[in-house]
Order: C-alpha cells, then sequence, then structure tokens
C-alpha cells in the first residue's frame, strides 16, 4: 500500500473540470415600473418601511409581456394607468443563474390617482418623491436603472444593459395609432 501512495505522490495531477456557477436554473424575469407623478415625482415603494426605497417590481409569468406583468404590479387606480412602453432591459448573471428585469414606463399620474394605488404587497407602502431625491435615495443599481429609464423615454429608446453597463440602445417599437375613423 505504501508503495502505491508513494506512486500517487510523485505522479502529476490532471485537472478536474469545474462548470461555471452559470445558468443552472431557469432566469428570474421581472417587471419594475417608472411611475411618474405629476410633472416632477416618481412612484416608489417602501416594503420596510425603514425608508429603504424600490422602484414597483413584479414577476413576469410564462408568456406573459412585461406590459401584462406590470397591470399587476399596482391595483387600486380609480381611472386605471397606462402602460406607454418597454424603456430597458437589463440582464445580471448571479452565480447560477441569469436575472432579467425589464423597467416599464407608464403615462404620467394625478397626485390623487397614484395616492389611491397600492403595491402587490399589502406590507409596502406607496410613496411620490421628486425624481432628483428618487434616484438618490434608490440602491446603486436601481438608480442607475431609473437614469436610463428615464433618460429612454424621453429620447424613445429602448437600453439593453448587462449588469448595469449599457449594450445598445435601439429605437423603440412604433406603438399602434388608435383608428381615425
Amino acid at each position: 500500500m505504501a508503495a502505491n501512495t508513494a506512486e500517487l505522490v510523485g505522479a502529476e495531477r490532471t485537472p478536474r473540470f469545474h462548470a461555471p456557477y452559470e445558468n443552472w436554473r431557469p432566469p428570474v424575469v421581472g417587471v419594475s415600473l417608472l411611475v411618474p407623478v405629476g410633472m416632477n415625482e416618481l412612484l416608489l415603494a417602501d416594503t420596510t418601511g425603514h425608508g429603504d426605497l424600490m422602484l414597483p417590481t413584479g414577476s413576469m409569468e410564462v408568456g406573459e409581456t412585461p406590459e401584462q406583468a406590470a397591470q399587476r404590479v399596482l391595483v387600486g387606480a380609480p381611472t386605471g394607468f397606462t402602460i406607454l412602453r418597454r424603456v430597458a432591459v437589463d440582464q445580471v448573471q448571479t452565480r447560477r443563474r441569469r436575472v432579467i428585469t425589464h423597467i416599464v414606463a407608464t403615462l404620467p399620474l394625478a397626485n390623487d390617482d397614484a395616492a389611491s394605488l397600492s403595491y402587490r404587497d399589502p406590507r409596502a407602502f406607496l410613496l411620490s418623491v421628486p425624481r432628483a431625491r428618487a434616484v438618490s435615495k434608490l440602491p446603486e443599481q436601481a438608480g442607475h436603472r431609473a437614469l436610463i429609464g428615464l433618460g429612454c423615454l424621453s429620447t424613445g429608446l429602448v437600453a439593453h444593459l448587462e449588469a448595469g453597463a449599457i449594450c445598445r440602445l435601439e429605437a423603440a417599437p412604433l406603438s399602434p395609432q388608435p383608428d381615425p375613423r
């Protein structure tokens, strides 16, 4: 037995193949809303009650569009709210799966309409926050997404992000125009 051990000690080891920790599981796909309130505010969710703010966010079901998923995130608007379009898509590779977040913008809401909304999580509450303050109060990655989303909303573009860095910009698809008849 000692001879076999000596042979193993002097022998070169062959490197073992290690699979990368990527995409072992299906991706997590979600939607975040950019909801302008009035002329200069954004609607944010406080999920902890301690000022930890985030963009209103929800999950997407298989076969669902980002716009359809966005309709489920906020409830209670008496006149509803209109989804304009997707303004950005951010993809982040975590250790074992990819996280894809679609950032969708709505038409601006009046203050009264925003006050009547509630978030999908009943423990959270919604706040209208001035845009400059909102971006600074969000976590870094969410603030970055919000800034890029607002920029794309004003320029008519869709940003494709990889871990927060812009990979490409493209023109937003034209929305169908109402029939004038």
